[in-house]
């Protein structure tokens, strides 16, 4: 067992290291200006996953609505997780139509939609950018293996490719989700060009 567990932490590192690469450097600094120009112009993020990257979803929503390093004001963040929500549209409409049903409902132009997939295949995922496209709403896709049919439908995507398993996967996209929220909580409230975005003591 021991080989086995360290042939894992192995496996954990590369997914690390691989948020060192240029392309995924690049990606976290265009997604964190991205995201603080929405909050800027008084939009707000969407955010959609299944299964882990549904609970990752929830995470990143969580950080900006709550507080990630510090006190301040909130930032507007909707996961697209209502239990009733999901229900209703998956008996009523079909699976594939649930997060597109949220981005109608809650979307605006100027919005941004955040999607979470490890495989880029899940087609409530796919609906839901083409339904943003719709909207007006920009999109950025945390993607894995080869992006899936989703790999350039969106605006911005990042793909954490070679890897077999989801796992590694969202573990590399919570990683580069948590950068992305410390630069926006640096953008935001520490320059004081924004003060309605002041920290709250």
């Amino acid at each position: 067992m021991r080989q086995e567990i360290e042939a894992a932490v192995a496996d954990a590192i590369r997914a690390a290291e691989f948020l060192q690469t240029p392309t995924t450097l690049a990606f976290i600094e265009t997604a964190s200006n991205w995201i603080s120009s929405c909050f800027e112009m008084e939009g707000k993020i969407l955010i959609a996953g299944n299964g882990g990257s549904l609970c990752d979803a929830m995470h990143f929503a969580e950080e900006l609505t709550g507080q990630f390093r510090g006190r301040r004001k909130a930032l507007p963040a909707i996961a697209l997780a209502d239990p009733a929500h999901l229900s209703c549209v998956a008996n009523d409409m079909g699976f594939e139509e649930v997060f597109a049903r949220g981005v109608e409902a809650f979307g605006r132009e100027g919005d941004l939609l955040i999607l979470l997939s490890t495989s880029g295949n899940s087609q409530n995922i796919i609906s839901a950018a083409q339904s943003a496209k719709e909207k007006g709403l920009r999109t950025i896709a945390f993607l894995g293996k080869t992006g899936g049919k989703l790999y350039g439908q969106c605006d911005l995507e990042w793909v954490v490719s070679g890897f077999e398993f989801s796992d590694r996967i969202q573990e590399a996209h919570m990683a580069a989700i948590h950068i992305i929220i410390e630069m926006v909580e640096k953008r935001l409230f520490s320059n004081s060009s924004y003060p309605k975005f002041v920290e709250i003591t």
